[in-house]
């Protein structure tokens, strides 16, 4: 069994409660470990009861995870907890910490689970009374069960404490990075997609086209950019929220400009209209004038965002669809038989190839999409405000254009390329890491079945193997 490595914080987490079982003396923990099978199933039940009636909890705790995912493993957590004895606490220590770490990526707030923390308390405690051979017995099972219960809240503390402060520093990154890469071509590109959506209402108008269906400024291109990118990237100002409230304002008065029957009302909207775009125009350049040039963020290879910003944009996508109810989806793309290439083309050839892929994702992924550089051959889409049809589509679509063009070497040479893409659904879990490992296993059933293909995640598809352990190429 290989040693647990511990920072100093841990350290003293481990003799409190090896200290914490020692007094409580073999009787009380003979009581504990007894009782641990028959109450976890009942205590787990009612902690998840007790937190799903605090609002807030609804976001991370849907019934049907807390029944298949969350409820099975508080009970694996309530057994530990009583069973464990003193030689087997640095394991128990770093589950915690481990679990702080998932609290952290998952954003529960910290006084929900302490709240769990004292609905346990209260009917352990209770147990142990009824079930104790004598006061003095009960007396030492509830001392040390209490410091031990506050001993794991403080493991987990500890490590959510860590996770959010790394998270804070990669969204302030972020928040600089995302679009800094070419801010006067990104600049452009936004104002000449506000400019066609305008040109497109006026089109509308003069031909009569009387209908508001997929003309929501909202659901446009440059309405998707900005919810998803443009707006967590410049970060939370007044400019923001004002462009915000502006296309809200705009999407209001366009059925009266698309459909009212009255020509004079028809026109007072399209001029209402043209007035706030212009002001969005404006506080749009205000915005990208304040951005600078950075290149952390980038990979540099294929110019795409590395994995350093995956975690924040996949939590801001799970708010957005926790919020507004809107779908994502995740692709996770990897070149086949990428080691031939670099063995028969040598590292030029494979570069060139994955520079030959990260343009053609480029090229056929909306601006609204995000694009990474996952490591080695592998590349992570993250499609916005996409149902499961739509991403299974657009990932069939870049398995086809990639398997259509070939890369052209310096000798001449075509070289034919492939790629097994696995497509997982936000499904409203809100670990992104489930998401990840979801779209992993679905790529990796692309590579059994004979790659070349996509394969869509489901319940059903085995876990993918440890990527430290397999070679799939």
């Amino acid at each position: 069994m290989h040693t647990i490595s511990m920072d100093r914080a841990s350290q003293a987490l481990i003799a409190a409660w090896q200290l914490s079982l020692q007094e409580a003396g073999a009787e009380a923990m003979a009581l504990m470990q007894q009782m641990a099978p028959e109450v976890a199933p009942a205590l787990a039940e009612n902690f998840y009861a007790v937190l799903l009636e605090d609002p807030r909890a609804a976001r991370y705790l849907s019934h049907d995870q807390v029944r298949q995912h969350l409820q099975p493993s508080m009970q694996r957590w309530l057994q530990q907890l009583l069973v464990t004895i003193p030689a087997s606490v640095p394991t128990s220590v770093a589950a915690q910490r481990v679990i702080g770490d998932v609290h952290a990526r998952v954003g529960i707030p910290v006084d929900l689970v302490t709240r769990g923390a004292r609905v346990i308390k209260r009917h352990l405690f209770a147990e142990l009374q009824d079930r104790a051979p004598s006061a003095d017995v009960a007396f030492r099972a509830i001392n040390a069960l209490s410091a031990v219960i506050d001993i794991a809240m403080e493991g987990m503390t500890l490590a959510y404490a860590h996770a959010r402060e790394r998270s804070a520093r990669t969204d302030s990154a972020y928040r600089l990075f995302s679009l800094v890469q070419n801010v006067s071509t990104e600049r452009e590109r936004q104002r000449a997609l506000l400019l066609d959506w305008e040109n497109g209402l006026l089109y509308a108008m003069a031909s009569q086209r009387a209908e508001t269906e997929g003309a929501w400024l909202a659901e446009s291109e440059f309405g998707l950019w900005f919810t998803h990118k443009g707006r967590p990237s410049f970060g939370e100002s007044s400019e923001t929220q004002q462009i915000d409230a502006l296309i809200k304002r705009i999407d209001a008065r366009l059925p009266d400009a698309l459909t009212h029957s009255d020509f004079r009302t028809r026109m007072r909207a399209l001029l209402h209209i043209r007035k706030k775009l212009e002001q969005i125009r404006t506080l749009l350049g205000m915005l990208f004038e304040r951005v600078g040039e950075l290149d952390a963020g980038s990979d540099a290879l294929t110019h795409l965002l590395n994995r350093r910003f995956l975690p924040t944009v996949l939590r801001r996508e799970i708010e957005l669809a926790s919020s507004s109810h809107t779908p994502f989806a995740v692709l996770l793309l990897d070149l086949d038989h990428f080691k031939v290439i670099n063995d028969t083309h040598g590292h030029d050839g494979g570069d060139r190839a994955l520079q030959h892929v990260a343009g053609l994702l480029s090229q056929f992924t909306r601006g609204s999409d995000y694009l990474f550089r996952y490591g080695g051959e592998e590349f992570v889409i993250v499609l916005v405000a996409a149902t499961v049809d739509q991403a299974v589509s657009i990932a069939e679509n870049l398995r086809g254009h990639i398997a259509r063009s070939p890369l052209t070497l310096p000798s001449g040479q075509e070289l034919a390329l492939t790629a097994s893409i696995g497509v997982a659904a936000h499904d409203e879990h809100p670990d992104f890491e489930h998401l990840m490992a979801r779209a992993d296993a679905a790529m990796y059933e692309a590579k059994k079945r004979g790659r070349n293909r996509v394969v869509l995640a489901s319940d059903d598809l085995p876990p993918a193997p440890d990527r430290r352990m397999q070679h799939r190429r």
